[in-house]
């Protein structure tokens, strides 16, 4: 059976899960009366501080129906720590969508500073008819191509601090908040409420097969949603999918520190074997990420010994613990590695 590390978007809905679906309460949402995603959208409102919430597809449509309703088309500027997914992943679509200028702040593991943020502002002032106009700050919590980096609470203050001073919009990207929230016993709402939008995922570690809520003010919801029609429409009976986002709160969010403790143990393991770059200190949350000499390689030989990760770049490989593997597939992931490794050691010496 694969040991699937290779995100933790490959969770699978569990019976209960299933169950819970099959017996959802469903209504037409587009009229308001889908009752169960109405309890979802009030509970992730509360949960994250904020006034109301609109239940989504995904994460992607999250950021970008965010970006949209924030920010004015003709050359805004949002600003982003560098690899951060909308511009990753998310197909040019602030671009696209939005007419935004994506501007790229470096800082540690995927996070920036306040400083950082006040010195790309202050370089393009809002009244300089040459330049972008400043409009949004985007936070992603946890950092996810960075290795799932949890920003420090002291850090997103800072940040949420010069946004005020210059009047910018914050977003916070929560795809992998609750992680945080584990892994730093900060409760969501203190990380979230200060944001004038932040959303939460429900189908990478909580397990859910789809789904995601934005939450924000009552008039930013009520936007978002406008968006959320014109990109696609009301989901209908979205019970359905709700109701397995409801299971995932009431039963996977607790459970998110048994991931960090796998995937500490893999990195661990994994940094101890040869022609491996990893520091076991930087995993934080439930990422691991480390350097080989060809990842795709790597990646290639690791499935066909039954273990699927994940090549980020040319030498840069990801694995992402989860709750559809358990301690044995750690066991297994790490026992394959090390063949691999120690065969690739053993042809090196012959050929020298």
């Amino acid at each position: 059976m694969l040991v699937n590390l290779y995100s933790d978007t490959q969770t699978r809905p569990s019976e209960a899960m299933r169950a819970a679906i099959a017996s959802a309460e469903v209504g037409d949402e587009q009229r308001g009366e889908d009752p169960t995603t109405i309890e979802l959208e009030r509970r992730v409102a509360s949960l994250l501080g904020q006034e109301a919430a609109v239940f989504l597809p995904s994460g992607t449509m999250c950021n970008e129906i965010a970006i949209r309703a924030h920010v004015r088309p003709g050359g805004d500027e949002v600003f982003l720590g560098r690899r951060a997914h909308p511009i990753e992943d998310e197909a040019g679509g602030p671009a696209m969508l939005s007419g935004a200028v994506l501007t790229v702040l470096d800082g540690d593991r995927g996070t920036f500073t306040g400083a950082a943020l006040d010195a790309a502002v202050s370089a393009h002032p809002a009244h300089n008819r040459y330049a972008p106009r400043p409009r949004l700050v985007c936070v992603e919590q946890t950092a996810n191509l960075s290795g799932g980096t949890v920003w420090p609470q002291e850090r997103v203050e800072g940040v949420l601090e010069v946004a005020r001073a210059h009047e910018l919009r914050t977003h916070l990207d929560g795809a992998r908040l609750l992680n945080a929230v584990a892994a730093s016993g900060v409760a969501a709402r203190e990380w979230a409420a200060a944001f004038d939008s932040a959303w939460i995922d429900f189908s990478k570690g909580l397990g859910a097969p789809i789904g995601a809520c934005l939450a924000g003010s009552d008039d930013f919801v009520a936007e978002a949603w406008r968006w959320k029609q014109m990109l696609g429409g009301a989901l209908r009976q979205s019970g359905i999918v709700a109701a397995a986002a409801l299971y995932a709160l009431d039963h996977n969010v607790e459970r998110l520190g048994d991931d960090h403790a796998r995937a500490r143990r893999l990195a661990e393991g994994l940094a101890g074997l040869p022609g491996i770059e990893l520091d076991p200190s930087l995993v934080e949350t439930n990422i691991v990420v480390f350097g080989v000499a060809d990842a795709d390689d790597f990646c290639r030989r690791l499935e066909a010994e039954g273990v699927r990760m994940g090549a980020l770049d040319a030498r840069t490989v990801r694995a992402v613990t989860h709750l559809d593997v358990d301690d044995a597939g750690i066991d297994r992931a790490l026992e394959a590695v090390a063949r691999l490794r120690h065969q690739a050691a053993a042809t090196g010496a012959r050929t020298r």
